[in-house]
């Protein structure tokens, strides 16, 4: 005779809800693009109105967060679609990176983040000797 064991159908959201409660609810999520080059990665992201010390950019291994703040105001409003209160994105790119060679800039709205591959990551030419 076979049993099956099925899990609990109500486990994943007793879970979520758990996740939940621990994480302080951010009200906006940054997007981003990544593009990969032959020796780095750069990663775009739309931060209006942020300046260079609003950012907080943490590389470790092939981990990456960005975390700051958008200041808002006490003011009502009849719309509000603007990004505002605070967000972390962390994102894990595929190859271990070079912390010491980052490079951030922030240019009309746009983070232009460029990480660097580690040397151990990055591909190698052999050229083959002929005899």
């Amino acid at each position: 005779m076979t049993y099956f064991i099925a899990p609990s159908p109500y486990r994943m959201a007793r879970r979520w809800a758990h996740m939940a409660e621990m994480e302080p609810s951010n009200d906006f999520t940054l997007s981003v693009d990544v593009r990969e080059e032959d020796e780095a990665y750069i990663i775009n992201a739309l931060v209006p109105g942020l300046k260079a010390a609003d950012l907080n950019i943490q590389v470790l291994d092939d981990v990456v967060t960005i975390s700051g703040e958008f200041k808002a105001d006490e003011s009502e409003y009849l719309m509000r679609e603007l990004p505002h209160g605070s967000f972390r994105r962390t994102l894990r790119l595929p190859v271990a990176l070079d912390a010491n060679q980052a490079e951030a800039k922030i240019t009309d709205g746009v983070l232009t983040l460029r990480l660097v591959k580690a040397e151990s990551a990055r591909p190698r030419t052999i050229k083959v000797a002929v005899k």
